[in-house]
């Protein structure tokens, strides 16, 4: 099969020099907040082989984050654990699914979204222009501290084996596990699809499709902003995040994806530092990026071989 043309992409994305010391910084400020955890069973929507629990915790700022947590019932031993996130305008889905397969899953509601939306909330269209010319109070700062914090609500659990989580995510939730495994080293291994927040200032180039295409609003509104704009947004590029990923990943593209372009999936996986990445690019698929069909048994063996030592569907 010939290279497609997207293969050819070159980013543009530069890491600033302070990235690092920016990033310890709010990390500093979030070890500082107390987790206080707390889990409630849901019976309503738990059934005979999976509990559900409604849970929360206090990220940056005192924001109170929720989520949905599931287990398998009954499971006896150490659980290998996923943590997921919700797209950009989806809600977190329950993870029974996961917790089927013999997870201990946490599906984690940033903020902006239901249950966590009552301390942040600019909406959706609204969170890519959130604050976005000052880096110390763009609204992604909050959501990539709220899913550094699922990890530590999983760690938190103690019928959850902390050698075996792994994080997977679509879209955003894509991008956000990225950052994730990027400064959690506890994250043994990654499964992402079609990922945005890869690229801002490629991909607004690239589409004119939202959510990238709120950019592209806000600077013809606002066009004497486009300095601080390309100033703020390699900051919260998960391009200059990826060289610390060093888990085992996977990524699954739409080369016709108009959302989050493919150029910018191939550009991420050029920088993963890791040293076991592929990517799985579908021709003739878009945003969904081959997700519904034979791409899910593909992550179902990924996670099984990494998180469950089985080289079999989980």
């Amino acid at each position: 099969m010939p290279e497609p043309a997207q293969r050819r992409f070159r980013s543009k994305v530069r890491k600033p020099k302070d990235f690092d010391d920016y990033w310890n910084d709010v990390r500093t400020r979030l070890e500082a907040i107390p987790l206080a955890p707390e889990m409630a069973p849901d019976p309503l929507r738990s059934t005979e082989d999976v509990e559900v629990f409604q849970s929360s915790y206090t990220s940056l700022d005192d924001v109170r984050i929720a989520g949905w947590y599931c287990r398998p019932r009954g499971a006896a031993a150490k659980l290998p654990a996923i943590l997921t996130f919700p797209g950009y305008q989806s809600e977190p889905a329950i993870p029974k699914d996961l917790a089927r397969k013999g997870y201990a899953a946490l599906s984690v509601a940033v903020r902006g979204k239901l249950r966590s939306n009552g301390q942040f909330n600019p909406g959706y269209p609204g969170l890519m222009t959130h604050n976005i010319i000052d880096r110390h109070t763009y609204g992604y700062r909050g959501l990539f501290a709220d899913a550094w914090r699922g990890v530590d609500f999983l760690l938190s659990r103690p019928e959850v084996d902390p050698g075996r989580i792994g994080i997977t995510g679509q879209s955003q939730a894509a991008g956000l596990s990225v950052v994730t495994a990027a400064v959690r080293p506890v994250i043994k291994a990654a499964a992402i699809g079609a990922p945005f927040l890869c690229g801002f200032l490629d991909a607004i180039a690239l589409t004119r499709t939202t959510p990238y295409d709120e950019i592209n609003d806000y600077l013809r509104m606002y066009p004497e902003h486009r300095d601080a704009v390309e100033e703020t947004l390699p900051y919260f590029d998960c391009l200059n995040f990826a060289g610390k990923v060093a888990c085992p990943i996977i990524v699954n593209a739409g080369l016709q994806d108009n959302i989050a372009p493919a150029e910018t999936a191939y550009a991420l996986i050029d920088r993963l530092g890791s040293a076991d990445k592929r990517l799985y690019a579908y021709d003739g698929q878009g945003h969904e990026a081959g997700r519904d069909g034979p791409h899910r048994a593909i992550v179902d063996e990924f996670f099984a071989r990494h998180l469950q030592g089985t080289e079999g569907k989980a």
